[in-house]
């Protein structure tokens, strides 16, 4: 199992105190996921989902990405009430609980940060008025970009999850 997961997510947009610009997206560390003011059993169980399949040291994983390898969504309900868990997460990233990167990410990024790693993304440019397709190239060059300055941001060291976690299901 890879050490140092990330886990992104999308949320209602706010602005920080002092902020000027608005938070849309955040990544946390995964095992903020174990955390206990995430709600149990179902973030523990999205952490062990989050740790199967082939993932890199340092990979930052979608929710996206997991709703697509749980059957599109459909294993959601025997896995996590994922809505909850997100409120939770974001709740402890805003209030200093866990570190976390919040991110202010364009339209077009954080559509393509909410859709299946496969998924095409249409929209309008608005520069020349013509539509432009984005799919899993574009989706993996937004995941780069985040992965490099989660890297330079944090210099190095992993994001701390918060205290007192709850162990991992194996």
């Amino acid at each position: 199992m890879p050490e140092e997961l990330y886990f992104l997510f999308a949320h209602e947009p706010y602005y920080p105190p002092h902020g000027l610009h608005e938070v849309n997206t955040t990544i946390v560390a995964a095992d903020t996921l174990l955390h206990p003011h995430v709600r149990q059993p179902d973030g523990a169980r999205m952490h062990h989902y989050l740790h199967q399949g082939q993932r890199t040291k340092g990979e930052i994983v979608p929710l996206a990405t997991l709703t697509h390898e749980l059957d599109g969504g459909a294993g959601w309900e025997q896995t996590a009430h994922w809505e909850k868990v997100v409120d939770d997460l974001l709740a402890l990233a805003r209030f200093g609980s866990c570190d976390s990167l919040g991110l202010g990410l364009p339209a077009l990024e954080r559509a393509l940060m909410c859709s299946a790693p496969h998924t095409r993304v249409i929209n309008c440019n608005p520069d020349t008025g013509q539509r432009e397709t984005h799919g899993p190239d574009q989706r993996a060059a937004v995941l780069a970009t985040l992965t490099e300055n989660l890297q330079t941001t944090q210099a190095g060291r992993a994001l701390w999850p918060g205290a007192g976690l709850l162990p991992a299901i194996r």
